[in-house]
């Protein structure tokens, strides 16, 4: 039975190397530019009459946008300064008159002017707005029914996938540009606290802002937000799946609901990834527990890491950020943990968002930490979930040494070493004389903030090698 497969194979490898070619379907060039150029062409025809230009006039005692916007976005927001004016993009997403656009674009906006494709300029009245994802609803009024986007499917996005952004960039109405998406999901950016971004080298100006970014099939996949302006072809928008929810919110209560567990949590990176027993970015270290909030409440402790959420695989802050904001409060979602190189699953009780976030004598100095300690003499007062009446302070530390090289800074509060909390500057020297060479401890620190407020984190203080 293998003799003709053998044959069969001998044959084909025999057959002459232009006999292949020519079996070969021959492709036209010129018919490949033209389907490009009609794809293209059909999505700006369908796309264009449901992008607005949104204009609006600011109230001139407003402060000032933070500097990563002017950053981003240049000379828009240095305008908008001086003349009290403001100009974006939207897209219609509804017939009835919905707006999707950007809140940076109306943020502070006495009045918002819509102009439409066909001249026509209407007063929007804004339905809400979102900080921490940077959108916003507008509403306008029509007495026949406006020309509409379709939403498609972010999620489905691929890299390398062409994508076209609609907008008006420096007023030049409705200006149309095409490239690919150059990567999905892209974080820390520094726009919004929840980011997951759609980066593209499509041509994104100041004034597209709140724009679509459409496929090929002239569905909406991104609503275009920001620019780096010191780069080429570096664009990013938000995707349509997120806006969506958002945008279904603000329409249905005019805010967002977004869960919350109360938790402080910090990136697991290559330093402190050994003292906890997990690899780097895989998991998310919980540097402090809001007292009386629903993780304290299920058992989670600060020094564990969070692996899993739910059925997602946590690697880093980013990740746990959104898909707690995505449960809806009441739900109970269990929680995976490392403690103690233990995997624990915890369910906790996910609650609603607060509107506003909870921001949470001497010892001699060491030669070989190049640290100085002073106890804690009074309670100056309360992180998330303990209070500050147990730990040491840092009184001063030695330029180059073991403590500046881990991070530690004069005024730091350290209050735990290994888990264990520390309640004078002898029990802390205790612990650290007790390493080896090269072997690192993790810290539990507070770093105190303005009026009260400050932050929680690991660190890992490092013995010296000898010399």
């Amino acid at each position: 039975m293998r003799a003709p497969l053998l044959l069969a194979s001998v044959l084909v490898l025999a057959a002459p190397a232009h006999a292949q070619r020519a079996e070969a379907p021959a492709v036209n060039p010129h018919a490949v530019l033209r389907a490009m150029e009609e794809a293209f062409a059909s999505v700006a025809d369908r796309a264009t009459p449901a992008v607005v230009n949104v204009s609006t006039i600011i109230r001139r005692d407003a402060p000032a946008e933070p500097d990563r916007f002017r950053d981003l976005f240049g000379d828009e927001f240095g305008n908008r300064r001086r003349e009290a004016r403001g100009t974006g993009s939207g897209v219609i997403v509804d017939p009835s008159g919905y707006i999707l656009t950007n809140n940076h674009v109306v943020e502070n906006a006495q009045q918002i002017i819509v102009r439409l494709s066909d001249s026509r300029k209407l007063v929007a009245q804004l339905v809400g707005r979102d900080v921490k994802t940077d959108l916003a609803v507008l509403k306008v009024e029509s007495p026949t029914p406006l020309p509409a986007a379709d939403l498609g499917d972010s999620d489905r996005l691929r890299v390398g996938q062409w994508v076209i952004a609609i907008g008006n960039p420096f007023g030049l109405d409705r200006t149309v540009t095409a490239g690919i998406v150059s990567a999905t999901a892209r974080t820390r950016v520094g726009v919004a606290t929840y980011e997951n971004f759609i980066q593209t080298d499509a041509s994104i100006n100041p004034g597209n802002s709140g724009g679509p970014l459409l496929n090929l099939d002239g569905k909406v996949v991104g609503i275009n937000t920001a620019i780096v302006a010191a780069g080429q072809g570096i664009g990013f928008a938000i995707p349509v799946n997120m806006a969506r929810d958002v945008m279904k919110q603000l329409i249905a209560r005019g805010r967002v609901v977004r869960g919350w567990v109360g938790i402080v949590i910090q990136d697991v990176t290559d330093e402190l990834s050994p003292a906890f027993g997990v690899l780097e970015r895989h998991g998310v270290l919980i540097a402090g527990v809001m007292k009386g909030g629903p993780a304290e409440t299920a058992g989670i402790r600060p020094g564990d890491v969070v692996v899993e959420f739910g059925s997602d695989i946590i690697h880093e802050v980013p990740d746990l950020q959104r898909l707690v904001a995505a449960v809806t409060p009441g739900q109970s979602v269990t929680v995976v943990v490392i403690r103690d190189r233990a995997r624990i699953p915890i369910p906790v009780a996910v609650t609603e968002m607060p509107t506003e976030d909870p921001i949470m004598a001497s010892a001699e100095p060491d030669g070989t930490w190049g640290l100085t300690l002073e106890p804690l003499l009074s309670d100056p007062g309360t992180i998330p979930g303990r209070s500050l009446s147990q730990g040491v302070i840092v009184a001063e530390v030695a330029p180059g040494s073991a403590a500046e090289h881990a991070g530690l800074q004069r005024g730091d509060i350290v209050l735990a070493v290994k888990g264990r909390g520390v309640s004078d500057p002898a029990a802390l020297y205790k612990a650290l004389d007790a390493l080896r060479p090269g072997e690192g401890v993790p810290l539990w620190i507070h770093r105190p903030g303005s009026a009260g407020s400050g932050r929680t984190e690991y660190i890992v203080l490092q013995r010296p090698r000898q010399p």
